[in-house]
């Protein structure tokens, strides 16, 4: 399958607060962007796949979506890895496309926790609830920690994702959070649950965003102007909850990476820019660790002195990410990731040819990786 499935198109709303718009107006508007942007008529699309909105869980959410649109596809529905589910949403289109059980996919998010409602994120967590275990952040604070304790993990290290994506994301027009992030600020700014501070978590955000999935004959056949060739994909899980892992210092975003790596017959060192799920700054740190880029315990030294912002050996988050573009759960991860790759980016890498996509769900539950090529 290699290069056989493209991206085709790509379509986004403002982020930030919508107020008044409701989750389907928004898939609606990231799809018709997604078909504009290839220049094609709905009319060829037979496949609409759709994450679910965190913040309400709908029954026949993708069906109501595929209304709003006026298809009636031959595949569609709702998919469930939280954060993971955009990247795999792809995957699960591309093998699709290969097995002709369709031709032409929308795959789309679209959420409003902003301005709707977050009791998703704050939730208590089970049984640990009677120890004041509320909330999503305090499941990554626990990993945090015990990375620390491991590693010797610093604050620094933490910072330094904060940072890099902050910067990228001041130079983004279409970022919720534009202003720029310095050491002093963050270390001076108050923890959420230690110990993680307010610029250690995401954004909430409303909007929608969309990509368009086809095979490249087809994208051929069409006269798209931009696709961009998918050169692998996987996908990694547990099923066991935090208190239940046997460690909390890695994940299955190995496994995730090690099929999409293979599958695409490209290494690590072919990889010049990367979009990596950052939820939380320890995510990025442990996802780093996880695919391979740096050994256990190193990855404070591969973040610092500007290594992972624009200019230096591994870009990561060039749009802002979830810290600073949007805190909608990862689709705009891989529109910038196509936007890489077609040259089209506002902070462009020179030359870039490979783009590595991650995404996560839950509290490092799910993973899913994409590698996508400009060629």
């Amino acid at each position: 399958m290699r290069g056989n499935i493209v991206i085709a198109g790509i379509g986004q709303t403002a982020f930030g607060k919508l107020p008044g718009r409701s989750t389907i107006s928004m898939n609606v508007e990231a799809c018709r962007k997604a078909l504009a942007d290839a220049a094609i008529d709905k009319s060829v699309v037979d496949a609409v796949f759709v994450k679910y909105p965190s913040s309400r869980f709908e029954g026949k959410y993708g069906q109501k979506v595929a209304e709003a649109l006026g298809l009636q596809p031959r595949i569609g529905g709702v998919w469930d890895q939280a954060g993971a589910s955009n990247i795999s949403m792809i995957s699960f289109a591309a093998m699709a496309i290969e097995a002709g059980q369709c031709e032409v996919a929308l795959a789309c998010f679209a959420d409003n926790p902003n301005t709707g409602s977050r009791k998703v994120f704050e939730r208590s967590l089970g049984d640990e609830a009677a120890y004041g275990w509320f909330g999503v952040t305090a499941g990554y604070a626990m990993i945090a920690r015990r990375h620390m304790a491991e590693y010797g993990t610093k604050h620094e290290d933490l910072a330094a994702v904060a940072i890099a994506c902050r910067r990228h994301g001041a130079a983004n027009p279409n970022a919720q959070l534009r202003s720029p992030l310095t050491l002093e600020r963050y270390m001076s700014s108050r923890f959420i649950v230690e110990p993680l501070r307010r610029d250690d978590c995401c954004l909430l955000s409303d909007g929608g965003a969309a990509v368009l999935v086809m095979s490249a004959r087809r994208a051929r056949e069409l006269g798209v102007a931009h696709p961009v060739p998918i050169l692998g994909f996987g996908q990694g899980q547990t099923s066991w909850e935090v208190p239940q892992r046997p460690t909390l210092t890695s994940t299955c975003a190995a496994i995730s990476a090690q099929t999409a790596f293979r599958m695409a017959g490209v290494g690590l060192k072919d990889i010049d820019v990367a979009q990596i799920y950052d939820c939380f700054t320890i995510t990025v740190l442990m996802t780093l660790e996880d695919y391979g880029f740096c050994k256990k315990g190193e990855v404070g030294h591969f973040v610092r002195e500007g290594r992972i912002e624009i200019g230096g050996e591994l870009p990561i988050n060039t749009s802002g990410g979830l810290l600073s573009e949007t805190g909608m759960g990862g689709m705009q991860l891989v529109l910038e990731g196509v936007r890489q790759m077609r040259g089209s980016a506002t902070l462009q890498v020179p030359g870039a040819r490979k783009c590595v996509v991650s995404n996560q769900g839950g509290i490092m539950h799910t993973h899913s990786t994409l590698i996508l090529a400009n060629e």
